[in-house]
């Protein structure tokens, strides 16, 4: 594909809710401009994009995939994303790539959840959005309220750029068109409406406008710039099966779709200073990883990256912040579906591959000099599982196997937990049980899953003074000996741990002190009361007493320990909880059933707001622990309509009927591990 203009390049990405259309729309696309001899289907499992194994047998996108295609002199790169929340790691992701989002909404469905996540995520990064009502053939479909509901949304800027004519069998034309006849709405209205949307970010050319001096040319002209600065959302209707309204949605991408020259300018930040990435061929290289993926027959890797500035050719050099070495790229190739193909060279605006290479997702990688890219925000997982897994010995396995899943998706994280269990972290189950049948699936590895235990800590809520605590041990051969004495005090929430030497004189070597210190922290680490680490203490060293031949390191550490322990205990010692700020989407006649099962969770409300497409938004703040097995609760009160997203907040003081529990549940715990032991 070299040679092209980077005028000509349009990069989009087709974003929102899961059985929206997006995958059937992309297939339409590449069928329409002559890629594919015959049109793909998700049903069918005869789609380019969806070309996994789980893909084809969920038929539904669990994972990006990316295309590209010419018509008329244009080179266009598409990428199609997940529409369900637990996968929106690479969707989101799919923003850092494209000038356009693609919100592509069902006739049948409306406006869902990830509808208006993705929207507004593509706008908060700055991005143009165009709207794409899919499946307007569909049976007893409400056209104009659906109209009315994506303006009373996302604002009067969305604009019909077509509308459905002949019983939904076509579209007209609503940019070139003053008039006509169309299934809804009008023609003439809509015609207004654009040309306003249009020279909306344009003073001059509202006046023009105004003064009715605006030719046909200069409206057009405007349009790409008017999409970029969000003044214009142009909607298009189209039935992607039945080919109703694809060419004209390839038609608009010349003048409606900023190239990457007009759209979201890249800056790159090094330290102080940010530089404005002019996306030219002759300047120096930068790029953006933005998809990671592994072919599943050959385990190969490989990167996507959006080239924002000069070009990459494979004898290059390129770095990032983290390898500062540099590696060379080997093959450039550009990516299509499951197949790929190699480039000469990889230029500004154009999206590449690079195979085998060691780099992250949102990763800036350059040639020369230096620096980042900002990447959309990715939400933060919240819902987990604790792994085990069923054989043993493949825990090594286990551990690679999630590192590529964590590799392949931003919102999923693997990490050690409490106690040293694994612990998976994802956007929902869904996403978590996906990654898990694919582990067993491709890496014959089986694990079992239990809720994971909840990161309490342990802290205290008043203070204990002269705590003395001596360490002797007689036995053949050296003895140990130390003799510490300590004032445990509370710290403010957040503060941390903090140790005082407030010994006057030499009561104990200066050597010896620091051992004190770390046998405390030892101790924190593994907690006093129920096995949590220790939180927001002052310790104060403050006398002791050395023996001239038994006193060592070891002894001022186990000294340390136990004057800990002792101090703590007598320091009116409280278990803390995470509290999460839990925000849940249902629809509106829900609200009351989910408010009073949140209460009963000890969960505080923080308001709620009603959506359009009625819906609406609880918020509130709740113990992680009442929320753990919320996602099945959700669904069963929600009939599968309900979503939520979680973020830790703060911590607070377990009631004491609850703090009991945890720790008659650790004491319990222990006892087993002894008996265990001992056998």
């Amino acid at each position: 594909m070299a040679g092209f203009e980077i005028g000509n390049v349009r990069n989009l990405t087709l974003v929102g809710h899961g059985g929206s259309g997006k995958t059937s729309l992309a297939e339409a696309l590449l069928f329409k401009a002559g890629v594919t001899k015959r049109l793909g289907s998700v049903p069918d499992g005869t789609s380019i994009l969806d070309y996994t194994e789980e893909s084809r047998e969920k038929k539904s996108s669990l994972d990006s995939a990316i295309c590209h295609f010419s018509y008329n002199d244009l080179h266009i790169n598409l990428t199609d994303t997940p529409g369900v929340a637990a996968f929106c790691g690479p969707a989101v992701a799919s923003l850092a790539a494209a000038e356009i989002a693609v919100v592509v909404v069902s006739a049948a469905s409306g406006i869902q959840v990830n509808t208006r996540r993705m929207f507004n995520r593509a706008r908060d990064f700055g991005l143009g959005v165009w709207i794409v009502i899919n499946h307007i053939d569909a049976p007893n479909v409400d056209l104009p309220g659906l109209l009315g509901q994506i303006q009373e949304t996302f604002g009067a800027e969305c604009v019909p750029i077509n509308l459905p004519c002949d019983g939904g069998k076509g579209v007209i034309d609503c940019a070139t068109n003053e008039s006509g006849s169309s299934d809804f709405s009008d023609v003439a209205k809509a015609h207004t409406a654009l040309l306003e949307a249009l020279v909306g970010a344009d003073d001059a050319l509202m006046e023009k406008y105004l003064g009715g001096e605006l030719t046909k040319e200069e409206a057009e002209a405007a349009g790409a710039n008017a999409v970029a600065q969000g003044a214009c959302v142009p909607i298009f209707f189209t039935d992607s099966v039945g080919d109703v309204g694809i060419s004209e949605f390839l038609g608009a991408l010349k003048s409606f779709c900023p190239s990457p020259l007009t759209g979201k300018q890249r800056v790159l930040v090094d330290g102080e200073t940010s530089t404005e990435l002019t996306p030219t061929e002759d300047g120096p290289f930068v790029g953006q990883v933005f998809k990671i993926t592994t072919d599943p027959k050959s385990h190969i890797k490989y990167l996507a990256i959006r080239v924002l500035s000069g070009q990459l050719t494979p004898d290059m050099t390129i770095k990032s912040a983290r390898d500062p070495k540099g590696t060379r790229p080997g093959h450039v190739l550009k990516l299509h579906g499951a197949e790929h193909s190699e480039l000469k060279a990889g230029v500004a605006g154009d999206i590449i591959a690079l195979a085998k290479l060691d780099f992250h997702i949102g990763e800036t990688i350059y040639a020369t000099d230096g620096g980042t890219v900002e990447m959309p925000v990715f939400p933060k997982p919240m819902f987990a599982l604790a792994i085990e897994s069923k054989a043993h010995g493949d825990e090594d396995k286990i551990a690679a196997a999630l590192r590529r899943f964590q590799d392949e998706d931003i919102c999923f994280v693997s990490e050690r937990g409490m106690g040293g269990e694994l612990i998976i972290r994802g956007m929902g189950d869904l996403q978590l049980r996906t990654c898990l049948s694919r582990m067993a699936h491709h890496h014959k590895l089986e694990v079992d899953t239990k809720p994971p235990r909840i990161p309490y800590r342990e802290t205290i809520t008043s203070s204990a003074t002269n705590i003395e605590y001596t360490h002797k041990k007689q036995s053949g051969g050296s003895g140990q000996f130390g003799r510490v004495i300590i004032n445990v005090l509370p710290a403010e929430r957040g503060e941390g741990y903090e140790f005082v030497d407030k010994i006057f004189g030499g009561a104990i070597d200066q050597a010896f002190r620091p051992s004190v210190d770390k046998g405390i922290r030892g101790q924190m680490a593994e907690g006093v009361m129920a096995g949590y680490p220790v939180v927001d203490v002052k310790v104060e060293l403050i006398d002791g007493k050395v023996h001239p031949v038994d006193s060592k390191d070891i002894a001022f550490q186990i000294a340390g320990r136990g004057a800990f322990k002792e101090g703590f205990m007598k320091a009116k010692p409280t278990l803390l909880e995470p509290i999460v700020e839990i925000e849940v989407t249902v629809p509106a006649d829900g609200v009351g059933d989910i408010t009073g099962d949140l209460a009963s969770r000890r969960g505080r409300p923080q308001g709620q707001e009603v959506l359009p497409g009625g819906f609406a938004v609880i918020k509130a703040t709740v113990p992680l622990a009442e929320v753990a097995d919320y996602a099945s609760r959700l669904s069963s009160m929600t009939g599968g309509q309900g979503s939520y997203t979680m973020e830790l907040s703060h911590y607070d003081p377990v009631p004491g009927n609850v703090q009991q529990q945890i720790i008659d549940q650790h004491k319990k715990e222990l006892e087993e591990h002894a008996a265990h032991a001992h056998h």
